[in-house]
């Protein structure tokens, strides 16, 4: 674990990326986001000029297709595009938390020139494939197989719940290479979806998130040179576990964003709303669940900015930031179902309509207490972290 680094001050460039963030998010988002909920459309255009505004690979150094800032500037950009929408939001997560970095991390350079900077870019879409059907939070129970042949391996398998994976060009995957071994038979590799033996299957009809594309995908004697492995074999389980610490403060912020929509539509709506001849925000019974609402989204913020600093410092360090990452993961999950909750109850019947966007920030939210490590999980790392028991 890194050690924690100090409530840093937000610089000038934090607030401009900031603002910019929240302008975009604002015009080109918030507008289009119930259509595509409804469709279940994947938004590429929006997406692209994401990319082209340097939000898809923010801590991605310029000379990589990226934006070059820290991860204070990448919470603070991500925040604000899910608060408009969360679908926007995951897909802008997987690819800078959960892709680039890990390339950046632990590629090699000509891995970096070839599956990082178009993604960063925002040009090409990255995904990240370790979830199988029959192997969720116990990872090393996967049955996807990579074998060695030659200069290069054949995979075979079935992945499931890959988020991006209806439209996604290049995808980190983890699979089986010594089955002996459990855990540290996991390997990753950099594939590409437009090769042989890769199909892309069912689409997944989900509760929340519906733009963000999730689907299964298939891997039938699919072959994917060694120079495309990331790392060493048998370190594809290390890999994927430092990449999910970034992702947690990415999902956490996702929540965040949330969290934060549902309370600002209750913070209106009581103040224009009207019962018994008095504004429904003078009701203590609702007036007390706005306080809890802004105390639990400062509280989420606080615990995520710990965790964004800890991970910049982690950088120079080389230590993990695994407690903070999963502390703010888990609060800032249950914080945006909480306010999410409390927003259909504070609007009633209205809350409950479609012609609000409330009940899509209720569906929206109970993902983000599920992927990338249920709150059960975050409670087990975080507990065997502080006792070290196991």
């Amino acid at each position: 674990m890194a050690t924690k680094a100090p409530a840093g001050q937000l610089t000038e460039e934090h607030e401009m990326i900031r603002q910019a963030a929240r302008e975009f998010a604002q015009n080109e988002i918030a507008p289009i986001a119930a259509e595509f909920d409804e469709s279940g459309e994947f938004p590429l255009e929006t997406i692209r000029k994401m990319g082209q505004m340097g939000f898809m690979g923010i801590e991605i150094p310029e000379q990589y297709g990226g934006a070059g800032m820290d991860t204070m500037a990448y919470v603070l950009a991500l925040e604000e595009i899910s608060k408009a929408d969360a679908s926007h939001g995951t897909i802008m997560s997987v690819n800078n938390s959960l892709y680039c970095y890990a390339i950046y991390k632990f590629g090699t350079e000509e891995q970096k020139q070839q599956f990082m900077r178009p993604v960063a870019a925002g040009e090409k879409i990255g995904a990240y494939s370790l979830t199988e059907p029959m192997s969720g939070s116990d990872a090393a129970t996967m049955r996807s197989r990579a074998v060695r042949d030659g200069d290069d391996y054949l995979i075979t398998g079935r992945k499931s719940w890959v988020t991006s994976g209806p439209v996604a060009d290049y995808i980190l995957l983890f699979t089986i290479t010594d089955p002996d071994k459990g855990a540290k038979g996991i390997t990753a590799f950099l594939v590409e979806a437009d090769k042989p033996g890769f199909t892309r299957g069912k689409k997944e009809p989900k509760l929340g998130i519906r733009a963000s594309a999730t689907s299964e995908i298939l891997f039938e004697d699919y072959r994917v040179p060694a120079s495309q492995r990331l790392g060493e074999e048998g370190e594809g389980f290390k890999i994927a576990m430092t990449v999910l610490d970034a992702g947690r403060i990415g999902i956490a912020t996702q929540a965040l964003g949330i969290a934060e929509a549902a309370y600002e539509a209750s913070l209106q709506f009581v103040r224009e709303r009207e019962a018994f001849g008095q504004k429904i925000g003078e009701f203590q019974g609702t007036s007390f669940k706005i306080a809890d609402m802004k105390t639990r989204i400062e509280a989420a913020r606080g615990l995520i900015h710990s965790a964004a600093w800890a991970k910049q410092a982690s950088k120079d360090s080389g230590g993990r930031y695994t407690l903070e990452a999963s502390m703010a993961k888990l609060f800032a999950s249950e914080t945006a179902m909480f306010c999410a909750h409390h927003a259909v109850q504070i609007h009633g019947g209205m809350g409950y309509s479609k012609e609000l966007p409330v009940e899509r920030y209720f569906r929206d939210a109970k993902i983000t207490e599920i992927y990338e490590g249920t709150s059960e999980i975050q409670r087990l790392v975080i507990s065997r972290m502080e006792t070290g028991l196991r």
